[in-house]
């Protein structure tokens, strides 16, 4: 018997968390039963480009860290250039570089830590150069769907004041929640990049 769309129940939804990190990235959680693992660790001891670090938190409404968070990274290499077979760019590919990675916040202090290189320029689909940027993926507990944002650079201001996509949002104060600040500690290059899920201070998402 089918009934009438009226009768119809609501599928029940489920949060990413807690058990994220056992699905995606089981090593952070102490378990090893992947052959392959997918780290933090994007850039291979041979790629090109400036070594970076980055390092943020995720915090929610009531501004609490969350420390159950897990985020994919995707980026070109510093010659702008993705390592995927669509990318038909004249940018050169580079062996040493996956361009995709798996970081996991820390379960006591919720940082997580990307170790990457900066990323070069690559283009948007009207041709237009898109400042250098790493597109980033958020899941953990409470939140349906995955979140999707943009991490860009505070030593780009040229850049970033025409890049495409920053300016699809029109006002100034919510661009920069899409900045991380660089700094420069112990002799290595760290970009801090806070995400606000809720809040005064909430970061742009996108709808990819």
């Amino acid at each position: 018997m089918v009934l009438p769309l009226p009768y119809l129940q609501e599928t029940a939804s489920q949060t990413a968390g807690p058990y994220v990190h056992i699905g995606l990235a089981p090593q952070a959680a102490g378990f090893d039963i992947f052959e392959k693992n997918f780290s933090n660790v994007v850039a291979g001891p041979n790629t090109r480009g400036e070594r970076i670090r980055i390092e943020g938190r995720v915090f929610d409404g009531s501004s609490t860290p969350l420390k159950d968070v897990l985020i994919e990274s995707w980026q070109a290499n510093s010659d702008g250039r993705y390592n995927h077979p669509e990318d038909k760019g004249s940018g050169q590919l580079d062996p040493d570089f996956r361009g995709w990675g798996r970081s996991c916040s820390d379960f006591d202090t919720g940082v997580f830590v990307i170790e990457t290189i900066k990323p070069g320029s690559v283009r948007w689909r009207d041709g237009r150069p898109q400042a250098p940027h790493i597109s980033l993926w958020i899941v953990a507990r409470g939140i349906n769907i995955g979140l999707n944002t943009r991490l860009y650079f505070s030593d780009e201001e040229e850049a970033n004041a025409k890049d495409p996509v920053i300016n699809l949002v029109e006002h100034p104060v919510r661009r920069k929640t899409l900045i991380a600040q660089r700094e420069e500690r112990n002799g290595e290059v760290v970009y801090t990049f806070d995400i606000h899920i809720q809040g005064e201070n909430e970061t742009v998402f996108f709808d990819i």
